[in-house]
């Protein structure tokens, strides 16, 4: 008989508390270097006119809330969520939700290539429609040490692992940002390794925490944050959770990804959360959420070491918290 273990983060669903109104006015984030470090939160003065969810398998949403991943802090307000974002396709800075409404992401293909038996090319609903989606609370923790808790709908990452069939040799998982430099002014910046590119060990794609988003607040995903595809993997920071996928290849090689390419003394290929390592610039012992005014303390591996600290049993702690 399968028994499950709730994990210590988990609360039940009564007691999760709902999406939260619009929060007063916070200072916007300095910028340091190519990193931007968290010293204040965003205006919400036009929280109510950024963009709604796009018309993608709008018949899926609200999905379902599985209660194995709750939470224990509130939910993060979603005027807040929907407006600050980190986007580098249309800019450096966290005010780019009205940018990303240029992007059209209907019809949208999806290439799962590589070292797989089923490879395949479909569009992104059809791809939706045949995974099994759920809503799952989950703690989002930015490396420029801001994080959020988020209501993701979506479908488990290794849903799709099984979908494509990796070949015995297939090590890794590297997945691909669009390139679309006509809609997306940050793609001329030549300075930068694009497509934006991230990839995981497949064992940490497989586990059950790593998710493929495909809505939010019990809606579509809208396109600031990544429509109609993207990465939550919350036990690492957040530039590891790849926005607006177009490609999944399973390969024997270790992706070098988008920001270690830029600068990989600062950002490595497993950047699991740690606050008793910091960033080269900055401390990760603490953390300011969206919708809140006061810092936090911030967990190892963000909370959720118990599900996954064995992954890397053995392995060298320098290289994997950065």
């Amino acid at each position: 008989m399968l028994i499950r273990q709730t994990p210590r983060w988990a609360i039940p669903e009564r007691d999760a508390t709902p999406e939260t109104i619009f929060m007063s006015r916070r200072q916007l984030l300095g910028t340091t270097g190519i990193g931007i470090l968290a010293a204040g939160m965003p205006s919400n003065a036009r929280a109510a006119n950024f963009n709604d969810s796009p018309d993608v398998a709008t018949e899926l949403y609200p999905a379902k809330q599985n209660l194995t991943y709750s939470l224990d802090r509130k939910l993060s307000p979603r005027s807040d969520v929907l407006t600050y974002n980190n986007f580098y396709e249309f800019g450096s800075h966290k005010d780019i939700w009205q940018r990303a409404q240029k992007l059209s992401v209907k019809p949208w293909l999806v290439k799962i290539d590589g070292m797989v038996s089923n490879p395949i090319e479909l569009d992104a609903e059809d791809l939706i429609r045949r995974m099994p989606i759920e809503e799952r609370l989950y703690r989002h923790r930015c490396v420029e040490a801001w994080s959020m808790a988020v209501p993701w709908s979506g479908f488990p990452l290794r849903e799709l692992v099984k979908l494509a069939q990796p070949q015995a040799g297939a090590k890794f998982l590297e997945m691909r940002c669009f390139t679309k430099p006509d809609v997306a002014r940050g793609q001329r910046q030549r300075w930068y390794p694009w497509p934006y590119l991230e990839g995981l060990r497949l064992d940490e794609a497989t586990n059950d925490l790593a998710f493929i988003v495909t809505g939010i607040y019990g809606k579509p995903l809208v396109k600031q944050m990544g429509a109609p595809l993207r990465l939550a993997i919350p036990w690492k920071y957040g530039f590891k959770s790849i926005k607006s996928i177009v490609q999944f290849t399973f390969t024997d090689k270790q992706p070098k990804s988008f920001w270690e390419q830029l600068q990989s003394r600062e950002y490595g290929f497993y950047a699991n959360v740690n606050p008793n390592v910091d960033h080269p610039r900055w401390s990760q012992a603490t953390e300011k959420p969206l919708g809140q005014d006061e810092r936090i303390p911030t967990l190892l591996y963000n909370g959720y070491a118990e599900e996954v600290a064995g992954l890397y049993s053995g392995m060298d702690p320098k290289t994997l918290f950065y």
